[in-house]
């Protein structure tokens, strides 16, 4: 398996998700308890129903501070020996407040590690809820013309730095949730603008999503290219359209059975939404690219129990190594890139709570890297 990769003109650049929230901070201090990290939400983790496999526990790395250069070189090198072209971290940015800083503040101010990377703003509300969304809110996103000329300011000694990834000499830069821009093309005619100011002229990444609003090529809303953000990639919408039968409830089905009565008391809601990666994972390799440029992604693996009361959570099943093989040179496959613009990204590094991540584990071991190198190592034998 892990065989369907054809040759292409520039070899494929895999970059990773990278969240940075294993080390304590003031806030997460103040809103979860003192000493929070990411870790906690981990190691709470239970199994909901036969065969669950939580917890998500770490194998090689252990349950890692990311405030130590020794944590971040033996990423890199792991990373690096699996074929991963670079490390793509989350960046938070709240009208000039920062927060989970402290990892990617010191990879750039040592030089180390020398593995290449960039930057996708979460521009979410931080919440307790964990999904950006309104209620609960934290932290609250604030925009406006000034602050994005400042953001833009910050960000030049990231987007001058020699590792940092490009396409055609420009910095590559992620937005997260563009639905949230009140303006997008106001947002991304002033933060250019702004850039050009210090002679960096910056690629904008849409990170594209199934909940978007605005749909609209990525060039209508002053953006150069799109991406894929898996599992809940624009396909997933048209994938729960069609395939209605994949989505496995299983108390809303025992409450049907049941009858009426129960129906109304909805038992259901406690019991989470399950789906199915291997038959998804399927669906989404034969979709026809969209006819705008847009970067491909792929995923190991998604449970994010570990952050959600029951009821809350979305599982996805049937997630593996081999599955996950399959997907990605199934993509490489189908993706030819000219030039630069060759990049492919995997969600995620360390997304432990969301149960979805690279780095080696209790259960699998080194199985997602392995299936990565063994695709990626004849992605670039063929290029």
């Amino acid at each position: 398996m892990f065989d369907a990769v054809q040759s292409r003109s520039a070899p494929l650049r895999a970059l990773a998700f990278y969240l940075p929230q294993y080390h304590p901070i003031p806030e997460n201090d103040a809103f979860w308890g003192p000493g929070f990290t990411e870790w906690r939400n981990v190691v709470r983790a239970r199994p909901r129903f036969p065969g669950h496999g939580q917890p998500h526990l770490p194998a090689d790395l252990g349950f890692y501070d990311l405030r130590l250069a020794e944590t971040r070189a033996a990423q890199a090198e792991m990373a690096r020996a699996a074929g991963l072209s670079g490390f793509c971290y989350y960046h938070y940015w709240f009208a000039g407040r920062r927060l989970l800083h402290a990892p990617f503040d010191a990879v750039l101010a040592s030089g180390a590690p020398t593995f290449p990377f960039m930057l996708c703003w979460a521009n979410e509300n931080w919440t307790r809820a964990w999904d950006g969304g309104t209620r609960k809110i934290l932290i609250q996103q604030d925009y406006s013309d000034d602050d994005t000329r400042a953001h833009a300011r910050h960000l030049i000694p990231a987007f001058t730095d020699p590792r940092y990834i490009r396409i055609d000499a420009r910095p590559v830069f992620a937005v997260y949730n563009t639905d949230d821009l009140p303006c997008p093309r106001r947002w991304s005619d002033t933060f250019r603008e702004e850039c050009a100011r210090h002679g960096v002229t910056p690629y904008l990444v849409r990170v594209e999503r199934y909940l978007d609003r605005d749909t609209r090529p990525p060039a209508a809303l002053g953006f150069d290219a799109a991406l894929d953000f898996q599992p809940f990639s624009r396909n997933f919408r048209r994938w729960q359209r069609e395939r209605p039968d994949l989505k496995r409830h299983l108390g809303r089905r025992i409450a049907h059975r049941l009858g009426r009565d129960w129906r109304r008391l909805q038992p259901w809601r406690r019991f989470d939404t399950q789906y199915d990666m291997r038959a998804f994972s399927a669906f989404d390799a034969c979709q026809t690219p969209p006819d705008y440029p847009c970067f491909p992604g792929v995923c190991p693996s998604w449970d994010n129990s570990a952050r959600r009361p029951p009821g809350k959570a979305i599982i996805f099943r049937n997630s593996g190594p081999q599955v996950f093989g399959d997907w990605l040179a199934a993509k490489a496959a189908t993706f030819s890139a000219a030039g630069e613009e060759n990049l492919l990204f995997v969600n995620a590094w360390n997304e432990w709570a969301e149960g979805n991540h690279l780095e080696p584990c209790l259960t699998h071991g080194h199985g997602w890297l392995d299936a990565m190198q063994q695709v990626l190592t004849k992605a670039s034998v063929t290029s």
